[in-house]
């Protein structure tokens, strides 16, 4: 019975699907060998990034339920089992990143945890290497998940800041793990303030981003990138058009770049503006409370469609519409057996392992 060439077979295996591929193993000891090869998990992966393809939606509800929905058909929710099985613990995901999602759960213990392979680990602790001078001082937790293409690693950065009076900062720490030695590192400090209890950064471009304060008086808002590769934090423009409004920020990573949402006033009427960061800040859309294109308050958006001229969004976290960047058109998307209310990311399902192969 004649085979086809090895260079053939891994050219029609980087086209499945994961949930494919895993079952494929068993075909043979050459395929099991080649599925699980270090090198055609990055060729896999890169496929479905170059092709957007293999993605999905993945909600939580409730704080412990999840589910996934494929990206492609969005036509029904499947159930996904988390790391915490059956127990009832809240848990929100600190960021998504190659099919990998970090997870934290109330106690703090963060899990990394890729749901397609079904594979989980939880992340060794690390001590805050600063006493709090009383507990009556608030404390700012800020985390970001991503990549880091140089030093072929997985990266989770921690930062820690705790607030004395008069909006000041007594103590501030920064440290990343790494999944390559599976150990966590204090890095150089952060000269800005953190502003709430808890936040997550957005990975686009090789970088993690958040909203924080430069200084605490002035209450404005800057937006600040950790670089994974030179694991240092830089100052990033807003558009020029946010510099003079007092607005409402919220960020998302979309199609690989950072995307935010402004609302502010103007003339009596509410306005949302949508921008993308790609070698300079290009708006994407606007649009006014009173022209109810999507709505308010909470619409977000979550990915471009393959064709690249519409765009998925959530709707006040309980149902999905298509918007036509062309037409001005809204779609509604119905899906089966969608939660009553949610939040939702985006991601790839991968193969990569939680086990870095040095």
């Amino acid at each position: 019975m004649a085979t086809l060439p090895h260079e053939m077979t891994i050219e029609i295996l980087l086209r499945l699907s994961v949930k494919d591929l895993l079952r494929f193993k068993c075909v043979s000891k050459p395929w099991c060998s080649s599925i699980d090869d270090p090198h055609f998990i990055k060729l896999h992966l890169s496929h479905s990034l170059k092709t957007n393809t293999n993605h999905s939606l993945i909600l939580r509800h409730c704080e412990y339920h999840f589910f996934s929905v494929n990206y492609d058909s969005l036509k029904t929710t499947q159930r996904l089992n988390h790391p915490l099985g059956e127990q009832k613990t809240p848990i929100k995901i600190l960021g998504s990143c190659n099919g990998l999602l970090a997870l934290i759960d109330d106690n703090g213990r963060i899990f990394l945890w890729n749901p397609s392979t079904r594979k989980s680990q939880v992340l060794p602790s690390t001590e805050i290497e600063f006493s709090s001078p009383s507990i009556f001082f608030p404390r700012s937790t800020y985390c970001g998940f991503g990549y880091d293409p140089i030093s072929d690693d997985y990266k989770l950065v921690r930062m820690v800041q705790v607030h004395g009076k008069n909006n000041s900062y007594l103590h501030s720490e920064a440290k990343v793990y790494s999944l390559r030695s599976n150990s966590w590192r204090r890095i150089k400090d952060f000269c800005f303030y953190l502003t709430f209890y808890r936040e997550f950064g957005f990975l686009a471009d090789n970088a993690l981003y958040w909203m924080v304060l430069e200084t605490p008086q002035s209450g404005n808002k800057s937006l600040v990138a950790f670089d994974l590769g030179t694991e240092e934090f830089r100052f990033v423009e807003l558009p020029d058009s946010c510099l003079n409004k007092r607005f409402c920020m919220n960020m998302k990573a979309m199609g690989g770049y950072l995307c935010l949402i402004a609302t502010y006033t103007e003339f009596n009427d509410d306005v949302v503006d949508i921008w993308i960061m790609k070698e300079s800040w290009i708006k994407l859309m606007s649009w006014k409370k009173s022209e109810s294109i999507l709505g308010f308050p909470i619409v977000i958006p979550l990915a471009f469609s393959k064709s690249g001229d519409k765009v998925l969004f959530s709707i006040a976290l309980h149902k999905f519409v298509w918007y036509d960047l062309g037409s001005k058109r809204v779609e509604h998307v119905g899906i089966r057996g969608l939660p009553s209310s949610f939040d939702v990311d985006l991601y790839v399902e991968s193969l990569v392992p939680l086990m870095v192969t040095l």
